[in-house]
């Protein structure tokens, strides 16, 4: 960390306990990401709620270059928090969690959905409740009547874009779940 570790407690008296907690759970963050700038935590004892004890709440806040990560319990009043290492340890994973998630957007290790497989209807031949699709990269795809979604199979027309769900068929690849995309888009 370039900057010490701040660790400030209001309402309440200091621990030297909790402060080495916090120091500790902070330089174990610098596994996740090795630049690190600074690294501020507020203990707050609330005072307002006697008949429940009192309650701790924990504010921690991560900077590093061009990010600025925060943890704090969305409710406060939340019965786990009336012991402070507790609320310490939530805040603490938080930052971890966000700090994980940053490391694989960074290296680019995010899952990467695939779009599903789309074409356009290439030949309809009506009498066999049949088409083909043509998908970008040329391949040709048969369908039948019965894979088109909200039965619009006599709505087609050659040249309409779809999406669909590719499979192995008796006749090679095979489309099922058709759906219109595109200008004539309908749901599903």
């Amino acid at each position: 960390m370039q900057i010490p570790v701040q660790v400030t407690f209001r309402h309440m008296e200091a621990s030297p306990a909790l402060e080495a907690r916090i120091r500790e759970r902070a330089a174990e963050l610098e596994r996740f990401h090795p630049n690190l700038t600074s690294c501020r935590v507020v203990v707050e004892q609330d005072h307002s709620h006697h008949h429940q004890g009192n309650l701790y709440h924990v504010h921690a806040d991560l900077t590093l270059p061009g990010h600025e990560l925060v943890a704090g319990r969305a409710s406060p009043k939340h019965q786990a928090y009336e012991d402070a290492h507790v609320a310490v340890r939530d805040a603490f994973d938080s930052l971890r969690r966000q700090l994980e998630d940053l490391a694989r957007r960074e290296r680019h290790d995010v899952k990467q959905h695939e779009a599903p497989p789309h074409g356009r209807i290439s030949t309809l031949i009506p009498a066999e409740d049949r088409g083909t699709i043509t998908t970008p990269d040329g391949r040709e795809i048969y369908f039948h009547r019965h894979s088109v979604v909200n039965a619009d199979y006599d709505r087609l027309e050659v040249g309409m874009e779809v999406r669909f769900a590719e499979e192995m068929g008796e006749r090679g690849p095979q489309a099922s779940s058709v759906h219109l995309i595109g200008k004539h888009h309908i749901k599903g």
